[in-house]
């Protein structure tokens, strides 16, 4: 009697493993055109391979339930790269709030990428680059922990600085983070398609106005030169 029911089981398996079969192509498809953004061609065949995985474990449980997959394919396979895509898997789930998570990464709109320049890069590499040296220089300057600037006068500039840049247009604002980002004034002013002498002279702009702003300038600099009679 009990091997008849295994041998039940086991048939009962393998007809629903057919049918998932027959299947397949059509969740493997879907997937690859969902997940066409992604430029990895590892990380895309991850993401394939694990709605596969999750499609034949939500398979079995709608099976279970007396729901024939076969008669909503299209829904499906939507369903299933969608589930991938937040982050769920075959065991387990990604975490939202880790900053390593393609899913944190997806939804909140940001990636995480390696620096251009480390502070364990090998002198033939530091110098191999055109200012190599300098790049170094500067995120070393960024690692550091800032034991000069006051604490009051920093809790001032994080206020005052987003309050200035309000001030200005989106634009102006997006050259300017350009320039935090340490760009080359060539490199600015083919961004922005402006010349490289408007770009200096836009840095100067935004200097005098920040000193303007924060009531840092000079009273002789502020008032302009009257022509002489």
């Amino acid at each position: 009697m009990i091997a008849a029911l295994n041998k039940s089981t086991t048939q009962s398996s393998d007809h629903l493993h057919a049918a998932f079969l027959t299947l397949l192509p059509k969740l493997q498809m879907h997937a690859k055109i969902y997940f066409r953004d992604i430029h990895c061609a590892d990380e895309k065949a991850d993401k394939v391979a694990e709605a596969v995985a999750l499609g034949w474990k939500w398979y079995c449980r709608l099976h279970e339930r007396g729901k024939d997959v076969a008669r909503f394919p299209a829904v499906f396979a939507f369903f299933l790269a969608k589930a991938v895509r937040c982050g769920r898997r075959l065991c387990g789930k990604e975490k939202a709030k880790d900053v390593l998570s393609p899913c944190a990464q997806w939804r909140h709109g940001f990636m995480v990428e390696t620096l251009p320049s480390s502070t364990r890069t090998s002198l033939d590499g530091l110098y191999a680059k055109p200012h190599g040296q300098q790049m170094h220089d500067a995120f070393e300057e960024r690692l550091q922990d800032n034991t000069i600037t006051p604490v009051p006068d920093q809790a001032a500039f994080r206020i005052d600085f987003p309050n200035w840049l309000r001030t200005l247009t989106k634009r102006e604002r997006r050259i300017i983070r350009a320039m935090l980002r340490n760009e080359h004034t060539k490199d600015v002013s083919r961004q922005f398609a402006v010349s490289p002498g408007r770009i200096s002279q836009l840095r100067r702009e935004f200097e005098r106005g920040w000193k303007r702003y924060t009531g840092d300038v000079d009273e002789q600099v502020a008032k302009p030169l009257k022509a002489p009679k």
